[in-house]
């Protein structure tokens, strides 16, 4: 039951919030004027019956003291017979009493119209009588009046007592009939009033169905095509047969749907090619872009910038605050000019533009230019908007810093030849006669390293600035015995007059490799004189050079003897070389292996030994590198130190170039192989 009621209130709900705001204070106004209405009716028809029971009361009193006056005697004479016939007179004579009784002084009933008292008295006759007040006998002077419904109407009940030279003789009641007039008058008001109050809400209620098929629902139809519209559903169509006014508007709904569909279907595919190349375009751009709208949430932006700003692993950030998401370094720098931009009280010179350089710490230090740029609506009048590009200039920044250091060491070293040789050579113009042979010699001969010292420094930064250039190096099978062994006669006679032993191991057959011979021959002139510069009188010098031995695979063989396959280790081809410079000499402390191969770093000016230009490892480096391998060192202070590097195996039939990478000349080398062995 309870679940009936709660489905019955929800439909009820339901079915009023369909209606509109108009309908409903229509409803509501139509209910207050109904009750108001039923309300003053019911009241007149109260007051109608009140005055109606007044009037009988004094009709049913009067009456009943007249009549206790005449039947007053009859009774103390006990003269029954003379009062049954008065009263049956009195009783047909008139339509307004309904009953009259007699009882006695003890409330006993003796004779009453239209019953009466019956003529044999046994023990089975029932004694009726009037049950009246205690003390009514004492105190029986006027009549009492009170009312009782029946189907008929309410009839009015009055007890008169009966005294007669007195002495009271009993109490005679009549019923006093209502008065028919009256009644029919409050019937016929009451069933008007019924009538009228059905009659409004029958009308009410037409009204309303009449509103929701005719009105309500057109409305909600339009209503929801007007949303769909909205939504980009250009294929909503409205059809229901409504004339007048709103079949006019709902026929003009369609005609707009039907034009704004023919649009769409013109213009979408133009505009979605449109938007994917801008959403392209701004994801695919080296520069950072961050759309902002004036409440600094992001609009935009595209995967340089939450590289940049290291928003990749956070949530999405479209719709944030970006002044919570940003780091700490922009945030100082770009809070104020954002909000400035924002407001429209920036200056001039902010709006058309700003550029700010800044060092992002984390999640990895990086040097970024930003620029921010106010976006204005059509006409230039209102800001929608700031743009900010980024650009990440760490490696600008890097390299002019190489720049200046490279520029500064490159001074400092020419500068210093320059000066020696200057001084010697005004020495000798100045003070030449006052100088002995000997003495003259020993500065010819100082001024002449010194010049020796400054081609070597020209050369090294001439032959570096070769290998950090564009320019391509053909990779050519190369004999590595070749340069190896021109080397060690080159650096022969030098490793003799320091008491230095030269040494080379080499694998037996071992095969070309590609490179390029001017440039290996290089590699192994600086790394031998590194060598020797580095090793006192007694030591060793070796370069070593033998073949990786790869990791063996397996292959399935098959036995038809035994019809089993088994599992066989197929050994295969080297594909690189390996070539070590080892030395015996003081080492290297590992807080300078570091930075070793950095230019002008050397370490002879922390050991105070021979001098150099620091450019030789640097080239070494280059040149490896462009032979797509990596240069090594491993290095013990006291211990000598080893420089190892690996060069892949020339296959029949490959030429490379210094640009194609490592992995594709062994992939070739191996496709190679892999031909020759199946033929």
């Amino acid at each position: 039951m309870v679940a009936l009621l709660i489905k019955i209130r929800e439909t009820i709900a339901r079915w009023w919030s369909d209606f509109t705001l108009q309908t409903r204070l229509m409803a509501a106004a139509t209910l207050v004027v109904s009750l108001l209405m039923s309300g003053l009716t019911f009241w007149a028809v109260n007051t109608i019956q009140q005055d109606a029971r007044l009037n009988d009361t004094r009709f049913g009193r009067d009456l009943g003291l007249l009549l206790a006056a005449n039947v007053a005697p009859l009774v103390s004479e006990s003269n029954r017979t003379e009062l049954a016939r008065f009263s049956h007179s009195f009783f047909g004579s008139t339509s307004s009493v309904r009953y009259m009784i007699y009882a006695d002084e003890d409330g006993e009933i003796f004779f009453g119209i239209p019953y009466s008292e019956s003529e044999v008295q046994n023990s089975l006759t029932i004694r009726r009588r009037i049950q009246l007040p205690e003390n009514y006998a004492e105190n029986a002077e006027e009549p009492m009046v009170r009312q009782h419904i029946t189907p008929d109407g309410e009839v009015t009940d009055v007890f008169v007592p009966l005294n007669h030279n007195g002495k009271y003789l009993g109490v005679m009641a009549i019923g006093i009939n209502p008065n028919p007039t009256v009644v029919a008058s409050s019937y016929l008001t009451r069933d008007v009033t019924i009538a009228v109050f059905i009659s409004i809400w029958v009308m009410v209620i037409l009204g309303a169905v009449f509103n929701a098929l005719i009105i309500t629902k057109p409305i909600k139809e339009l209503l929801l095509g007007v949303k769909n519209i909205a939504a980009g559903n250009f294929r909503q169509r409205v059809d229901l047969p409504v004339r007048g006014e709103l079949g006019e508007l709902i026929l003009n709904f369609n005609e707009m749907a039907e034009r704004l569909e023919s649009y769409d279907e013109q213009n979408i595919d133009e505009l979605t090619a449109e938007k994917a190349k801008l959403e392209t375009l701004v994801s695919t751009i080296a520069d950072g872009a961050v759309l902002l709208d004036t409440d600094m949430n992001v609009i935009l932006t595209n995967p340089t910038a939450q590289r940049i700003f290291g928003w990749e692993s956070h949530e999405e950030i479209i719709g944030k605050n970006v002044l919570y998401h940003l780091p700490n370094a922009v945030k100082v720098e770009l809070t104020r000019p954002l909000y400035q931009l924002a407001s429209g009280s920036a200056s001039d010179e902010l709006k058309d533009g700003a550029e700010y350089r800044i060092t992002i710490p984390d999640p990895i230090s990086r040097t970024v230019r930003i620029l921010l740029n106010t976006v204005f609506d059509q006409y230039r009048e209102n800001i929608r908007g700031i743009a900010i590009t980024v650009q990440d200039i760490t490696r600008e920044v890097e390299l002019n810093e190489a720049k200046s250091q490279f520029i500064s060491n490159v001074s400092h070293e020419l500068r210093t030849p320059l000066f020696n040789i200057k001084s010697f050579i005004e020495t000798l113009h100045e003070y030449g006669e006052d100088l002995s042979e000997v003495e003259k010699r020993e500065f010819l001969e100082t001024a002449n390293r010194e010049t020796d010292r400054l081609t070597r420094l020209v050369n090294d930064v001439l032959d570096l600035s070769k290998l950090e250039s564009h320019r391509r190096y053909n990779l050519e099978p190369v004999e590595i015995v070749q340069p190896i062994e021109q080397t060690l006669r080159t650096h022969r006679l030098n490793a003799r007059d320091k008491g230095i032993e030269l040494m080379q191991d080499i694998q037996p057959d071992l095969p070309s490799v590609l490179g390029n011979y001017d440039l290996l021959l290089q590699v192994f002139s600086n790394l031998v004189g590194n060598g020797l510069k580095f090793t006192e009188a007694g030591g060793s010098v070796t370069i070593r050079a033998y073949a990786l031995e790869p990791e063996p695979s397996h292959q399935l063989s098959h036995d038809s003897s035994s019809h089993h396959q088994s599992v066989q280790p197929v050994q295969p081809q080297p594909m690189q070389v390996r070539i070590e410079v080892v030395d015996t000499g003081i080492g290297i402390d590992p807080e300078d292996q570091q930075a070793i191969f950095d230019r002008f770093f050397r370490v002879e000016n922390r050991v105070h030994t021979l001098e150099g230009t620091g450019l030789g490892l640097s080239i070494v480096q280059n040149i490896i590198e462009k032979h797509h391998s990596q240069v090594h060192l491993v290095s013990e202070v006291g211990a000598g130190t080893t420089f190892w590097f690996d060069l892949p195996i020339y296959q029949e039939g490959t030429v490379l170039f210094d640009e194609l990478p490592i992995p594709e000349a062994i992939a070739s080398a191996q496709a190679a192989s892999s031909v020759s062995a199946t033929a």
